[in-house]
């Protein structure tokens, strides 16, 4: 089984490789068309082996377990002495990375396979799909690792691959520093995942996940190692305050969006959580502190989702909402409801995006106010994008549904002491998320056909045609078919993952889902030309800014560090490189003085000797 975890890690990586080294080869004689067909080769099939290899070691994980046999398999590839605590290179399988190696794989290729299509006029497609590969292989390696050296490895890999990917575009400004924040934000959180590593392996004398958590550390190390932990969770998962960077995020093409938010950056932090929960168990604090984040998050990033007129930042808002939900279950001790949610997560976020793209490649802009009226011409987007909203929704029988409920249920039955704020949150979320899930969904799909201006335009030639575009259709099958193929888990999987079902929680929350809904319903019904989003009155700016928390940061933090960094450059060329320049500007003049007796002119030589000698000789006569 380890070799088969060894190949669904290594074979994105060689497709990376391959890709960026291989697709324009020989480069002077190789055609940008024939590159990019090499390119989609290099990236396609690797991915799908490493699916069916992810898939077979889920299997299999699933009949050996259910035999009785261990439940995790690992094997170590090398050993690295470090003169203190050695690190492990090895890699291991249990239930919980065998359930998210298949997530991880299958969105993966289905990103990959998507962005055939989508990205089929991009000179840099290559690249492009290489990086996602090397970012999928990234993801496996956090999913796979045995050692938390090995963990931070991959963790740091994916952090790179995110802001090569979202400044994919790097012409236009404004993604080249969105990617430059998603980057600081997110190494910010890293600081503390690192140190928070060198807690635990100090203290355990191993790096190995299993001798960590096995290892009798005291109470007080295990709480300041989860709470450095945590931030590193918290940049990852873009949760509050280390949320911000996520909705910036969306300046990369939309497939990258849907790869990050579903089954990469945003799911390693949940992921390795659940994957240190008896850590965390021992360090009751750290979770009470991850409970009020998750509540506040929740709830303040659906308000946000409420407001955006963007479709693709109304779901990075409600990715970030979701993510909490996760951390509530993690918070109120229910490991399993928070991945379940991860996994059912990840289908209907990862198909939410990918017909977002579909609707932005057909429209040619990101704003729901140019939408509207599509539902005949896309139907097989419109279909997907319902299941997809009604499983974010938690409506019946999606896979959201499921999953949500068990969360509810989760909380709803926690001993913490912050259960009843963040009862109270989860709920109140769940009406909004009813609401701008039902906002988003009618002001695509229904009503009539509002114009694109030209300013507006997409600048990167999605849209441009709606209909017909060089005698192509609009949107190419390879957009299409993981469109068609994601809308099975996201309306089914919760069938798959469900243990226990409360019945009166699951009504509560889909009654207070479609009271959220209705409300936007009723607003749209009777004005299908205004936004619904105006029932927020004066409180929509706030929202639509996501209550000014970057505008706090920009003066808090960003202003100060410019007038800090600008002072340092001041005083470096004044004071430092003042004093070498200072000694420099002495050293020639001195030099000057030397020169003067030292012009090549014979006569002033003998002179001098001449002038020398007559003053020895008079002082001996003087002195004798």
């Amino acid at each position: 089984m380890i070799v088969l975890a060894v190949l669904a890690i290594l074979l994105p990586f060689v497709g990376a490789a391959a890709g960026l080294l291989g697709s324009r080869v020989p480069r002077s004689r190789t055609p940008a068309r024939t590159a990019r067909r090499r390119a989609a080769w290099f990236a396609v099939l690797p991915v799908a082996i490493s699916a069916v290899a992810a898939v077979w070691l889920a299997a299999r994980q699933a009949i050996t377990g259910g035999h009785g046999a261990a439940d995790t398999v690992a094997g170590t590839l090398a050993e690295i002495e470090t003169g203190s605590v050695p690190i492990s290179v090895g890699l291991q399988v249990g239930e919980l990375s065998a359930l998210i190696g298949v997530l991880v794989t299958v969105v993966a290729l289905a990103v990959q396979v998507y962005s055939v299509g989508y990205m089929r006029d991009d000179p840099r497609y290559p690249s492009y799909s290489a990086f996602i590969s090397l970012f999928t292989s990234a993801m496996l390696l956090v999913v796979y690792a045995g050692d938390l050296i090995v963990l931070y490895v991959g963790w740091e890999i994916m952090g790179l691959c995110s802001y090569l990917l979202i400044g994919h575009w790097w012409e236009d400004r404004a993604n080249s520093r969105a990617a430059v924040k998603a980057f600081l934000v997110t190494r910010l959180g890293d600081v503390g995942f690192l140190f928070g590593i060198f807690t635990l392996g100090l203290s355990a004398g191993s790096f190995r996940i299993d001798d960590v958590l096995a290892a009798d550390i005291p109470t007080g190390t295990l709480i300041a190692a989860t709470m450095l932990l945590l931030a590193g969770v918290a940049g990852k998962s873009a949760q509050v305050p280390l949320h911000t960077w996520l909705p910036d995020a969306m300046a990369g093409p939309t497939p990258i969006s849907a790869l990050i938010h579903a089954a990469t950056m945003v799911a390693a932090g949940i992921f390795v959580v659940a994957r240190l929960y008896p850590i965390f168990l021992a360090a009751q604090p750290t979770l009470d502190v991850l409970g009020v984040i998750a509540a506040v998050g929740m709830l303040g990033a659906a308000l946000s989702a409420l407001a955006q007129d963007d479709l693709k930042r109304v779901l990075a808002y409600s990715t970030i909402s979701q993510l909490a939900f996760m951390a509530a279950a993690l918070a109120a001790g229910s490991d399993h409801a928070a991945i379940f949610h991860l996994v059912t997560h990840g289908a209907f976020k990862a198909l939410l995006f990918l017909c977002a793209g579909v609707v932005i490649h057909y429209v040619g802009s990101n704003l729901m106010s140019h939408m509207g009226g599509l539902r005949t011409s896309l139907p097989v987007t419109f279909w997907a994008m319902t299941i997809g909203f009604a499983a974010l929704a938690g409506l019946p029988p999606a896979s959201g549904f499921f999953s949500k409920d068990a969360v509810i249920a989760a909380i709803e039955h926690s001993r913490s002491p912050a259960q009843l704020f963040l009862y109270g949150c989860a709920l109140v979320t769940v009406g909004v998320t009813g609401a701008y899930s039902a906002r988003a969904w009618l002001r695509t799909f229904f009503g009539s056909r509002r114009p694109v201006p030209p300013s507006d335009a997409d600048d990167h030639g999605h849209g441009r045609a709606p209909h017909e575009e060089r005698g192509r259709p609009a949107v190419p099958r390879s957009m299409l078919w993981p469109v068609v193929l994601l809308a099975v888990p996201a309306l089914l999987l919760g069938f798959a993952g469900v243990r226990e079902f409360d019945a009166e929680s699951a009504a509560i929350s889909v009654v207070i889902a479609l009271l959220g809904a209705g409300v936007v319903y009723s607003l749209w019904r009777g004005s299908p030309g205004q936004d619904p989003a105006r029932m927020l009155g004066p409180f929509r700016v706030p929202c639509e800014r996501a209550f000014y928390l970057d505008t706090v940061y920009d003066r808090l933090v960003a202003r100060p560090v410019l007038r800090l960094a600008r002072g340092v450059v001041r005083t470096d060329d004044r004071v430092v490189d003042g004093a070498v320049r200072g000694s420099g500007r002495a050293a020639v003049g001195l030099s000057g003085l030397l020169r003067l007796a030292q012009n090549g002119n014979a006569q002033l030589y003998v002179t001098g000797v001449l002038a020398g000698v007559l003053l020895i000789a008079v002082g001996v006569v003087v002195l004798a």
